[in-house]
């Protein structure tokens, strides 16, 4: 018996181990469909980029050798050392990305601090200035392989923007409906496009064989010293090979730490390299092949499929980033820095999947501008890869603040990490810099306009806050009040929203003023925003009972959580406290905004915010609230 007791235990444990493999296995696959789609599509444009610029046009031995190397050493520095090593270390609750790193600073500093509020919302306005570029760049650069396409010919020139536009089009319609069924063919479909890339690449490294020379870092510091001003601006077109690097890190939360560092350790850099020794290879046998080394490496018998898989590949890349931007912008309105948006959930059971109507409408308007505006991959890659460098320095500064107070090592270890990963930031941020006169402004100009937004809605809010907090009364000495005298006394619970509980909310005043009536229950209710992705059911509700006629409900969320009030205040009856949500009022104070130059924000800038408050999302839509239950009471305030 005890044998097959033995026996069955073993046969659990190997169960729970195949399952535990297999489940791996499927994060590992769907990071690649998902994570390295920007990243992946690099090869298309990257070294073609990088050898134009070079003196000699990429057609020296050194010039080719040289960008090869530098190009490999950016995939191993900046991709792997820098964020599958050492930055997916610092995540928060599994979290990555530059608002998670954000919110895990602030949460392990001894006080608040608002320089690195700043960085975060600096890094957030850099993530959407940049990634915009990404879907058109990724995009065209696939058709643009028309050209080459056998029985094609230049013929198809004129055609190959509207082309690209009608995918981008196709892409950006299909968001509302969700990609949740589409994301299953995601891992598959790029697995088969990086080992493309690998197999292409290894069909050419014996073109010649001298080209693994470049493995040898030396080759790149002596293309750079030899070009001298050039090389640094070929640095800018290198680091168009490692654009994407910074999502390794955003979508740890979906797939987990391990999943994408094996997948990116034992597969795609593997094939990334070999795709970029296998040009080289091909460029320095045919140095014609310089002018689009990608396309040169194809042959002819394979050059359909190929060109069909990358068109794929590059939208799979470009929706990733539209994905991240929503999430992005989830995160930034939880946190505070975007006004409330209708943000909807187009998956019941992933978490993760949801649509934005207006982020999904300005990025497309921005893409098709770019691609009209731009009209080729090579103009569009010279405004491309400002904003990235700029984000990952922001990660870095970021990172300087983990090391020395969350994982409280001596202050000489974390200036020592910042300044190596910094001063490689700082180079690449310097050769992108030249690209500004070339289209580079671009992103700079949108990142600014974000931080710009964010600024003004949290000073705003601010103020707003400050102001409400001045001219309103303490609940308790309310209270008290109201025990002297007693008004009339209405049935049911009432519950009023406010983000500061210990100050008697507006609605709540200007119903005692007008209607001369108290309900029999009062919830004062605050929604708090937690520095962590989610909160725990049994962390989300926390009462604090003021008197008989009060009680203060807080309700938490994360700031990759969706807030659905009706649902958080069903967990109040397993704390005692029971209401019937369909005979409860929810009052909500609606504030009329009223410009002022003498006090506040500068009157332009309050004229910004006036606009934001008005645009931002209904609170009963934006909070689930069911719409025959709220009662709006408004008043007005100057800002």
């Amino acid at each position: 018996m005890a044998e097959t007791a033995g026996v069955a235990q073993e046969a659990t444990e190997e169960s729970h181990s195949a399952h535990k493999q297999e489940s791996f296995r499927a994060l590992a696959l769907g990071a690649i469909g998902v994570v390295f789609g920007d990243i992946g599509t690099s090869p298309l444009y990257a070294m073609k980029e990088a050898l134009h610029h070079s003196r000699s046009g990429g057609a020296s031995e050194l010039a080719v050798l040289g960008v090869v190397s530098l190009v490999i050493w950016a995939l191993i520095l900046i991709v792997t050392i820098k964020y599958v090593v050492f930055l997916m270390r610092a995540d928060n609750k599994g979290e990555g990305g530059t608002l998670a790193l954000m919110a895990l600073a602030q949460r392990h500093l001894p006080k608040r601090s608002t320089t690195v509020f700043f960085l975060g919302v600096i890094g957030a306005a850099l993530f959407y200035g940049d990634g915009i570029i990404t879907p058109a760049i990724s995009v065209l650069s696939a058709v643009e392989g028309l050209k080459e396409a056998p029985g094609v010919g230049e013929g198809i020139q004129p055609y190959l923007v509207p082309i690209a536009a009608g995918v981008l089009v196709a892409l950006f319609m299909v968001q509302a409906r969700g990609t949740h069924r589409m994301a299953a063919l995601f891992g598959p479909i790029m697995a088969a496009w990086f080992l493309t890339l690998g197999g292409l690449g290894a069909l050419h490294i014996a073109d010649d064989w001298s080209i693994l020379r470049a493995l040898n870092p030396w080759f790149g510091v002596r293309f750079l010293l030899n070009d001298g001003l050039v090389g640094f601006v070929i640095l800018g077109s290198v680091f168009l090979a490692v654009t994407g690097a910074e999502a390794l890190y955003a979508d740890m939360g979906h797939f987990g730490k391990k999943p994408i560092q094996a997948s990116w350790l034992f597969f795609a850099l593997p094939c990334l390299a070999i795709s970029y020794l296998g040009q080289g290879s091909n460029v320095l046998a045919h140095p014609e092949a310089r002018f689009n080394p990608f396309w040169a490496m194809v042959p002819e018998l394979a050059y359909w499929p190929v060109l069909v898989l990358a068109t794929v590949a590059t939208v799979i890349a470009s929706q990733a980033v539209i994905t991240g931007a929503f999430s992005m912008t989830q995160q930034a309105v939880q946190l505070g820095l975007l006004p409330r948006i209708d943000i909807r959930r187009t998956s019941e059971t992933q978490a993760g999947q949801i649509f934005v109507p207006q982020v999904n409408t300005y990025l497309m308007v921005g893409v098709l501008v770019l691609l009209f505006t731009f009209q080729n991959s090579s103009a569009l890659a010279a405004a491309y890869g400002i904003a990235v460098t700029g984000a990952m320095f922001v990660d870095t500064l970021l990172f300087f603040v983990i090391i020395k107070y969350m994982w409280k090592r001596p202050t000489w270890q974390a200036a020592l990490a910042a300044t190596a990963f910094g001063s490689l930031d700082l180079v690449f941020i310097g050769s992108n810099l030249l690209k500004i006169p070339d289209g580079a402004w671009l992103p700079l100009v949108m990142g600014a306009m974000l931080v710009l937004i964010m600024w003004t809605w949290t000073r705003g809010a601010q103020i707003l806050s400050d102001k409400t907090r001045r001219d309103s009364v303490p609940l308790v000495e309310l209270s008290e009040i109201l025990k002297a005298r007693a008004p009339h006394r209405a049935p049911g619970t009432a519950i009023f929203l406010t983000s500061d509980p210990t100050m008697a909310p507006v609605a709540l005043m200007h119903n005692l003023k007008h209607n001369k009536v108290l309900h029999e229950k009062n919830i004062i209710l605050t929604v708090l925003t937690a520095e962590t992705p989610r909160v725990r059911e049994n962390d989300r509700i926390r009462i604090e009972p003021v008197n008989d006629d009060f009680k203060i409900v807080y309700i938490s969320y994360g700031f990759m959580e969706s807030p659905n009030i009706p649902k958080g205040l069903g967990l109040c009856r397993k704390l005692g406290l029971k209401f019937d949500i369909m005979a409860t009022s929810f009052f909500l104070g609606r504030r009329s905004i009223v410009p002022s130059a003498q006090s506040g924000m500068p009157l332009w800038q309050d004229k910004i915010f006036i606009f934001l408050m008005k645009n931002a999302a209904n609170p009963t839509d934006f909070y689930k609230i069911p719409p025959g239950r709220v009662v709006e009471l408004g008043t007005q305030v100057t800002v």
